[in-house]
């Protein structure tokens, strides 16, 4: 069955463009974070230090977006009081920036590998972060455009693509382990790599609480810390 969030019909045209501003802003602060992760990949592919550097310049931009839709939300909870399919929109758009702020905290952890010249020695566990890193986009591509269409089946799908990038991420930690053991010479490198490769996975977890909110924001269903399969057989009945 499809559903589509219907906005309620206000008197004051204004605060329907309120609430259409608000989800244009998200999903241009998604835009943002996407194109971060995009610039990472290149950085290190290249091993670009201007270009990594960048990215972690540019995080200042997302941090203050997330502020900014915020202080919007809060506004308009104040000046409108809102009820119903509005609130809900506005409680996903403060939850959605959020994970979309940490998402591109997680992405300069990783391209800080490239900054402190901290790449992986290795070109077996280089081509594996390379991988996990392009499923990441994809995955936070098809996050943002499931929100944008408020499509909770896309949502569903997109969801699903998590469990393909935990079963990489676990088979990357092994490799690099056996690495590790094969070339000790630096291992506060190896450390940073870890955490870097840990960073790809939590943003793929990212992209799940996103797809939650997408749930959350067409049901009305807090969806959070239950087995998805279940819910949405649950909500697509």
């Amino acid at each position: 069955m499809k559903r589509h969030l219907e906005l309620n019909t206000h008197i004051s045209g204004k605060f329907n463009q309120e609430l259409e501003n608000l989800t244009n802003s998200v999903l241009t602060m998604g835009g943002e974070v996407e194109q971060q992760l995009i610039d990472t990949i290149t950085a290190i592919r290249e091993n670009n230090a201007s270009l990594a550097e960048r990215v972690l310049l540019n995080d200042l931009k997302i941090n203050s977006m997330e502020v900014q839709i915020d202080d919007e939300c809060m506004r308009i909870i104040a000046k409108r009081n809102p009820t119903a399919s509005d609130l809900r929109l506005i409680m996903t758009v403060s939850r959605a920036t959020t994970d979309i702020e940490r998402i591109g905290d997680e992405i300069c952890r990783i391209a800080k590998l490239v900054t402190k010249d901290k790449l992986p020695p290795s070109d077996l566990v280089l081509g594996g972060m390379l991988m996990i890193a392009e499923k990441v986009v994809f995955m936070m591509r098809g996050t943002f455009d499931a929100f944008a269409r408020q499509d909770e089946k896309s949502a569903v799908a997109v969801y699903e693509q998590d469990e393909a990038i935990d079963k990489k991420h676990k088979e990357l930690l092994k490799q690099t382990a056996n690495e590790m053991q094969n070339n000790q010479t630096d291992m506060q490198k190896w450390f940073d790599v870890l955490w870097a490769i840990r960073s790809l996975e939590r943003i793929g977890d990212r992209c799940k609480n996103l797809c939650e909110y997408i749930l959350f924001l067409t049901y009305g269903k807090d969806v959070r810390h239950s087995s998805m399969k279940k819910i949405v057989k649950k909500l697509m009945k």
